[in-house]
């Protein structure tokens, strides 16, 4: 590990690299510590201590903090994120964006310039609606108003600064991208979640010191984390192989084809967005009741909440439905096959054309099926060990299955901490991404890379 850490550094174009992403996300970091200007920061801090659980916490998460501090980088990256999902979706139901997807480079580069002028519409219609929402908010503590001195002029300098802001984020993911190392937008999420990582420690410290946490707890909650990790990497890295074989084609004097290969369909084709959609649906209700104080409305929200059993079952649900559902946007069948077909290749054994496509839609539609269950597992697990699952609730059976049912399962370790399966996923997968672009390269200028299996000596060059 530390060879290959030397190696980096002694490559010029990759030191380069490295150092560059460093120095971005250095900057972005900074831009974490300036405030937007006209916010009492002491009446804010309270507020946001009372949102947590709500999908404001969630947006939060994703905008590394910059939310509840309501910095210039308030909105993070979220507007982009959100404008590339519609622009995937959209490309499903217009005709013009899925020639424009299918034209190469230039069309790609037709549809990041339209997922650009999307994040500043989406940017300005966020940052005026919060705005207007701050200036009518106090904190349930104090009572002290969040903007001391409200009206359309905070509204505008909002929208001017939080725009400004995001669209500095995605020209930095941007150039991380191109002139970095690793994708950009992903790492300014990853750096956003793991600065979290030390206020997590300290607290984990400061209740051993004060015994609230007992030292089982703390030797279960790592072990806990390192298992996910490695539960993480093994699946992300697992894929299904479908051999592929190309036909020979004799064109001039020159013969082409003539191999086999495989078409790689990973486990997890869908990544971390189905927890991101199912985690912003399943939070509207809580977040609503925050506003609409109404007793019937509160006691359907209070079911919402982590660990009830209606939220339990309907984020799995919601896990299951958009992991199918995204797939069914960024992976279709039909395509494969036919490029498969354009090109001479066929699966052994497999008719070309619609045989094909229905074989790779059932292998695929299969691999969903356990991707699926994968991302409820680590999305709702971590709570589950936290909170426990709150059975008391359930009709009829909830106080029976409570009185024999062990401590543990209905009261998790009740530590005051948080780590949610959503940001360790994507922690895991951006540093797996990223290690995997730095092992090219170095192993692509003869240098020993951190993922080799077998110590091989390699020369510099």
């Amino acid at each position: 590990m530390l060879e290959s850490i030397r190696n980096i550094f002694s490559i010029p174009e990759l030191r380069k690299r490295v150092i560059f992403t460093l120095a971005l996300l250095a900057v972005y970091r900074i831009g974490w510590q300036i405030p937007n200007p006209g916010i009492s920061p002491s009446a804010l801090a309270e507020f946001w201590e009372s949102m947590r659980g709500s999908i404001l916490g969630f947006v939060d998460l994703f905008s590394g903090q910059n939310m509840s501090k309501m910095t210039i980088f308030a909105l993070g990256i979220m507007p982009y994120i959100s404008a590339s999902i519609i622009l995937q979706l959209l490309q499903v139901v217009w005709p013009y964006l899925e020639r424009l997807s299918k034209e190469g480079e230039l069309g790609r580069k037709k549809i990041t310039q339209f997922t650009r002028y999307g994040t500043i519409v989406i940017c300005m219609i966020q940052s005026g609606a919060i705005g207007w929402w701050l200036t009518s908010q106090v904190s349930p503590i104090s009572g002290a108003p969040i903007v001391p001195n409200p009206g359309i002029g905070f509204i505008f300098l909002t929208i001017l600064t939080l725009t400004t802001g995001t669209v500095f984020v995605m020209w930095l993911g941007e150039q991380i991208s191109e002139r970095g190392i690793g994708n950009g937008i992903s790492l300014i999420i990853f750096a956003g979640i793991v600065v979290s990582v030390p206020r997590n420690i300290q607290s984990v410290i400061e209740g051993l010191t004060s015994g609230s946490y007992g030292i089982i707890r703390v030797i279960i909650l790592a072990a806990i984390m390192l298992g996910l990790n490695a539960a993480i990497v093994f699946v992300e890295r697992g894929q299904r192989r479908i051999p592929v074989s190309y036909a020979k084609r004799v064109i001039g004097r020159k013969i082409y084809g003539g191999q086999s290969t495989h078409l790689p369909l990973k486990v997890n084709t869908g990544g971390v967005i189905p927890i991101i959609f199912a985690a912003s649906v399943i939070t509207i209700p809580a977040t609503m009741s925050r506003f609409i104080q109404l007793p019937f409305f509160l006691r359907i929200a209070d079911q919402f909440n982590p660990g009830m059993p209606l939220y339990v079952l309907l984020y799995i649900t919601a896990i299951i439905f958009f992991t199918y559902f995204y797939v069914s946007i960024i992976f279709n069948p039909s395509d494969v096959a036919d490029n498969l077909r354009k090109y001479g290749g066929f699966i052994p054994g497999i008719r070309p054309g619609k045989n094909t496509s229905d074989f790779i839609d059932g292998v695929l539609s299969r691999l969903t099926l356990l991707g699926s269950c994968y991302l409820a597992a680590i999305a709702m697990f971590p709570e589950f060990i936290i909170t426990g699952f709150k059975i008391h609730t359930l009709p009829f059976i909830g106080a029976f299955l409570e009185a024999n049912m062990p401590t543990w399962f209905t009261q998790g370790l009740n530590m005051n901490i948080y780590f949610g399966g959503t940001s360790i996923l994507i922690v895991v997968g951006v540093a797996m991404d990223t290690m995997q672009q730095i092992e090219a390269q170095l192993v692509m200028r003869h240098y020993d890379g951190f993922m080799r299996r077998g110590r091989i000596k390699g020369r510099r060059g």
